[in-house]
């Protein structure tokens, strides 16, 4: 008796809903018997929002960049017969022989939902699925009604394999996966064409509710989700009953799985915001964040995974020797910030940048973007230090004057009265306040000498060596201080290795850059890396100041830079306070300027007990990366310079500005500019009239003076 009744009661419910769907599809009946006479214009799908994929030198993928939805299309040719069946047989079984409706699957679906008592399967085609993903997916009458037309003249349109590969792409599966290419990924870890039946069957069983039938979140759900789908697919003739029941005892998966990088790093980010920035990519920041998050783009980089991961290595391995046990990589704690008491750590960035091109090779930006997303690389404005001497070498060199060339670089010096300089008197310091002595440029430069290059900055016009400096690709702003040799103003890590670059491509300076070309998802190149190299000096002046450099390698303050069988050449670079350590040096295969420093300070940086400087810490991570990167190139040499018959010269500044002259002759040579603003700025540490200039890197061996130079004419 409670059986009959239960079948009436169903039947009597059925016969109401098919009476209520009768009602309900006569305005879509009467839409569709006008469908293919309306005047509306035809149907322009959107492009589907698609992650963009950014690549290594080598082809290997970086990272990706996405926003909410994470897509990957793919051709229904890449998509197995399995997936295609078993998503068919769930959601549209009819779907190659109707024409964008199917009334009879919808009558049928409202049947078997009333029959088991909750929803097992949808009314809508495929193809209105496609419609209602492109224009909302608002449940009324009304708008039902508006979605079968349209999915009638989509049918006329685009052809079935063409719906069908649209709408295995546009699917949400959960967890921000959409299509069937992200859905495999998330899942299993596999690609869309690595997907076995089993697996279709999960993914096919989850479109009709991805939260609901969520595996990790609702495990039972899905399982029986699953098991209606492997249902589906015995209907259909796919299927034996056990296949049906061992696939469906098989694990659902339990972790999301990222098949793809994502990690953002300091490189990366620094692509991300050029590429945000670049009017090439769209006219308004709207339309550029569309192309690089959604646009599919193919983003071809400089970076070389290999530099990459020895530079890290090299940074990580020195600053662990001297950080106490558990500090986290790339960091070495040091004492509180004396002004405010917060602590502090030191940390080291390295950039490589490709001579003759500009490429940038390697970026560490920091102790890591997951702990400080501040680059030091393109946004730490750092004082050089000694470093700053290369433009005071080039400058010389640019105009005329000897490496044999001879200076005073006794110590302490005292300049007094130039015009604007606070200040005044002005009192410089050798590194350990030693005397230091005459010597060559050459010589002087190895014992990286502040009183003889602060000479020599007056000798050759500090003007011109701000304007060296420019040519070689330092754009930070350059007041042009008597200082200005010794490093006292900032400048970017990136900078100085470009400019270094220069000197290693025979004087030829490109700029650095990040993106060789991007490509849209169809191949064609929408943005290229444009080469445009400009003289930054003479040949014979770059290969000069290379041989004085390679020198400073092999026996002045960067020994530790040596690398065996390769000919390497740089500066070290110590500022003010020992608040910045620096390498600045290059091969003729790469150049790579290396930092240590607090990142959030410019106050003395101790490690290991000792002041940092430029030919201890530094000089040994460049060392060691660049070392290891060398292995097994073949040794190159720089190209040398043209000889010269001129004879050395004793250089001298006018003795009224330099009251530790020792009576040298107060000449200079007329064709020598005077700077216009020769003024150093007021250190805001101390409130005398003197300064004490920072002591750089420890002194090169003695060397013996030269003979008794000739005086300049």
């Amino acid at each position: 008796m409670r059986s009959f009744l239960r079948f009436t009661l169903i039947t009597a419910l059925a016969g109401l809903g098919l009476a209520i769907v009768a009602v309900a599809l006569l305005p879509v009946a009467h839409h569709l018997r006008y469908a293919s006479t309306s005047v509306a214009g035809e149907i322009v799908l959107s492009p589907l929002d698609q992650r963009s994929y950014v690549y290594a030198s080598d082809g290997s993928v970086l990272t990706t960049f996405q926003a909410e939805v994470d897509r990957q299309p793919v051709s229904l040719d890449t998509i197995p017969a399995d997936t295609i069946t078993a998503v068919l047989a769930v959601e549209d079984a009819g779907f190659f022989g109707h024409t964008g409706v199917n009334l009879r699957a919808m009558v049928r679906a409202l049947v078997r939902d009333v029959d088991s008592g909750r929803v097992v399967q949808g009314g809508s085609t495929i193809t209105q699925q496609v419609i209602k993903a492109e224009y909302g997916n608002e449940q009324t009458i009304g708008r039902k009604a508006r979605e079968a037309v349209l999915a009638r003249r989509l049918e006329k349109v685009m052809s079935k394999a063409e719906i069908l590969e649209r709408y295995l792409n546009t699917v949400y599966l959960g967890n921000g996966a959409y299509g069937v290419q992200a859905g495999a990924e998330t899942y299993f870890g596999i690609g869309a064409a690595d997907l076995d039946i089993g697996q279709s069957a999960l993914l096919a069983g989850m479109i009709a509710n991805p939260s609901a039938f969520d595996p990790l979140r609702h495990p039972e759900d899905a399982k029986a989700r699953r098991a209606v789908a492997l249902g589906r697919l015995v209907e259909v003739g796919r299927l034996t009953d056990v296949d049906e029941i061992y696939l469906g005892a098989t694990p659902l998966p339990t972790v999301i799985n990222q098949v793809l990088p994502t990690t953002e790093d300091y490189f990366a980010e620094e692509v991300k915001q050029q590429l945000l920035d670049d009017p090439q990519l769209g006219d308004t920041p709207a339309e550029r964040e569309y192309q690089v998050f959604r646009g599919g783009l193919r983003i071809y980089t400089t970076l070389e995974p290999r530099a990459q991961l020895l530079a890290v290595n090299a940074r990580n391995e020195v600053l662990a020797a001297v950080a106490p046990a558990g500090t986290p990589a790339g960091l070495v704690p040091l004492a509180p910030n004396p002004e405010t008491g917060a602590a502090r750590n030191a940390t080291a960035a390295v950039v490589s940048v490709e001579p003759g091109t500009g490429a940038v090779r390697a970026m560490v930006g920091g102790a890591g973007f997951d702990q400080d997303k501040f680059n030091v690389t393109t946004q730490g404005l750092r004082s050089g230090g000694s470093t700053f001497k290369i433009f005071v070498l080039m400058a010389l060199l640019e105009r005329g004057y000897s490496p044999n060339d001879s200076v005073n670089g006794n110590g302490a010096c005292t300049f007094t009265d130039i015009p604007g300089m606070v200040p005044n008197p002005y009192k410089v310091e050798n590194f350990g306040n030693s005397g230091g002595g005459s010597g060559t440029i050459t010589s002087q430069t190895l014992r990286s000498s502040n009183c003889a290059f602060v000479r020599l900055g007056q000798i050759v016009g500090i003007d011109n060596v701000v304007e060296q400096a420019r040519r070689m690709g330092v754009t930070t702003p350059l007041e042009g201080f008597v200082s200005t040799p010794l490093g006292t103003e900032g400048v970017y890590p990136i900078e100085m290795a470009a400019a270094v670059a220069a000197i290693a491509a025979d004087g030829m300076y490109n700029a650095p850059y990040f993106v060789e070309r991007v490509e849209d998802p169809e191949g064609k190149v929408v943005l290229a890396h444009a080469p445009n190299p400009r003289r930054a000096s003479s040949a014979q002046t770059a290969r000069l100041a290379a041989d004085v450099l390679e020198k400073n390698v092999q026996s002045g303050t960067g020994t530790k830079a040596r690398i065996s069988g390769q000919h390497a050449a740089g500066k070290t670079g110590t500022a003010q306070n020992a608040g910045n350590g620096w390498f600045v040096g290059f091969t003729p295969y790469m150049a790579t300027a290396v930092w240590i420093g607090s990142p959030s300070d410019n106050f003395e940086v101790r490690i290991g007990g000792t002041g940092i400087t430029g030919g201890s810490y530094p000089a040994e991570i460049w060392g060691r990366y660049m070392r290891a990167w060398h292995e097994g190139l073949p040794e190159k040499d720089f190209v040398d310079a043209d000889p010269s018959n001129r004879s050395s010269r004793y250089l001298v500044m006018e003795s009224q500005f330099d009251s530790s002259g020792g009576g040298y002759r107060s000449e200079v040579p007329p064709s020598i500019s005077r700077p216009k603003r020769p003024a150093i700025p007021t250190d805001p540490t101390t409130s005398t009239t003197s300064s004490t200039i920072p002591p750089d890197d420890p002194p090169a061996p003695p060397t013996s003076d030269p003979p008794p130079p000739e005086e300049i004419e």
